[in-house]
């Protein structure tokens, strides 16, 4: 009899379970804080999908490594040299929206470190390679509320020496 009681309620036990939402997303990105390509994880500060919350990724720029060598006279030189870097984009962000929907607004800011110093944005002759870029991101965000694939398209300019750069993002990824 206590065998046939304890497997009932083991079965029980296993058909009211409810699970529990992290609220967590992985995607990959082009383009946005990550600049060319990037994985990024991004997780709610809360138990929602809305609100709070930051992101990390890894990933990778090509650029120009620019050493500026002045002649005495003209035609200045420039020696170009093409360089692939590392990024770590890091943001916190907030996401607005209405519960029950999958369709929300993601509004963030941080920065993104460059492996290298490295010209992106193209100053013309300013010396303006950087390593550090500031980053925003103003993205619709199309996420389910229990999970699953979601996606990513929006603003996401770039920062750096008094500059602004605009510039674009969209990602896949899973929501768990």
């Amino acid at each position: 009899m206590f065998a046939i009681n304890s497997t009932s309620f083991s079965q029980l036990q296993k058909t009211n379970s409810v699970k529990e939402y992290t609220y967590t997303t992985f995607f990959a990105e082009l383009g946005g804080p990550g600049i060319l390509f990037s994985a990024n994880l991004d997780k709610r500060f809360t138990k929602s999908q809305f609100g709070w919350g930051g992101r990390v990724g890894l990933g990778f720029v090509s650029g120009y490594i620019i050493p500026y060598d002045p002649p005495t006279q003209p035609p200045y030189y420039y020696n170009d040299k093409q360089a692939s870097v590392v990024t770590f984009p890091l943001q916190v962000n907030y996401v607005f929206g209405k519960v029950g929907s999958p369709n929300t607004f993601e509004v963030g800011g941080g920065f993104t470190i460059v492996g290298r110093k490295i010209e992106i944005m193209d100053f013309y002759g300013d010396d303006r390679a950087s390593s550090i870029f500031g980053t925003a991101s103003f993205m619709y965000r199309r996420q389910p509320e229990k999970g699953g694939f979601t996606w990513r398209v929006g603003f996401t300019p770039l920062i750096a020496h008094g500059y602004v750069q605009a510039s674009a993002g969209a990602s896949v990824g899973y929501s768990f």
